[in-house]
């Protein structure tokens, strides 16, 4: 009789560990409700609840990724895009994660979907498409500042897709390739402009220095020489020797 006593004691002691002891990882905190009411946070490591009493409830300290599906948004020039996302962000205060919102995750999921809405609702495709950064860094402010009572830090929010009408996706690559001509054709138009102005430098300095268009000439010369192994015969006016010969009379 004494023997069955001291094995069911031991039983009952080993039941009361196993539902006593609870062993946190580092990244995990547990929210203890003692007969409903909060009592405090605990972990990690190895913590002690009063089985029956205590109620324990775990939450993760670390970042999570979460995907926001497509949302359908009219912009505000009145076009039907659908735009997804990925926000980061942790719980900083365990106690306000559990007590001030049912269910964290789907709470930030569900207002991550409208902010989104919103936002992009309330500019134009052009700033959607050039001004991301922007965009990203206002959905990251409102999150942030909408979550703070319940104890999350939204870190980062980036905009994943833009999906856009077939008939919009052909409308800015027309307008794309006219952006590209336009810029052909101005760097064409700048480039034969440098070149009429040096070559109206360059006449401007033959008209000065006569000596330098007979030296051009006998360059030409060179080069075709040069160039080609037939022989060319050019007939050279007595205009070009003038020069020379004046020199010659000056001496």
């Amino acid at each position: 009789m004494y023997m069955y006593t001291i094995i069911t004691l031991v039983i009952l002691v080993v039941l009361f560990l196993a539902a006593a002891i609870r062993i946190l990882n580092e990244y995990e905190r547990a929210v203890i409700f003692r007969l409903g009411r909060l009592i405090k946070t605990k972990g990690p490591g190895l913590i002690i609840l009063i089985p029956v009493i205590d109620k324990m409830v775990k939450v993760d300290l670390r970042i999570v990724a979460m995907d926001v599906p497509p949302q359908d948004v009219i912009t505000r020039d009145n076009v039907s895009i659908k735009v997804n996302a990925v926000i980061y962000f942790r719980v900083m205060d365990p106690n306000n994660a559990v007590v001030e919102v049912e269910n964290y995750l789907y709470a930030t999921s569900q207002l991550a979907q409208t902010t989104l809405r919103s936002v992009c609702g309330q500019v134009e495709l052009d700033e959607i498409l050039s001004e991301r950064e922007k965009i990203n860094a206002n959905l990251q402010e409102i999150l942030d500042r909408s979550t703070d009572p319940w104890g999350i830090k939204v870190s980062t929010v980036e905009v994943k897709h833009i999906d856009l009408p077939q008939e919009m996706q052909r409308a800015m690559a027309k307008q794309a390739e006219a952006e590209r001509e336009r810029r052909a054709k101005i760097i064409n138009a700048e480039g034969e402009f440098q070149a009429a102005q040096r070559l109206a430098d360059a006449a401007a300095v033959i008209a000065e220095h006569p000596m330098a268009l007979q030296l051009r000439y006998l360059q030409t010369l060179n080069q075709i020489a040069t160039e080609n192994n037939s022989t060319t015969v050019f007939p050279i006016p007595i205009d070009l020797f003038k020069p020379f010969l004046k020199m010659m009379e000056e001496k």
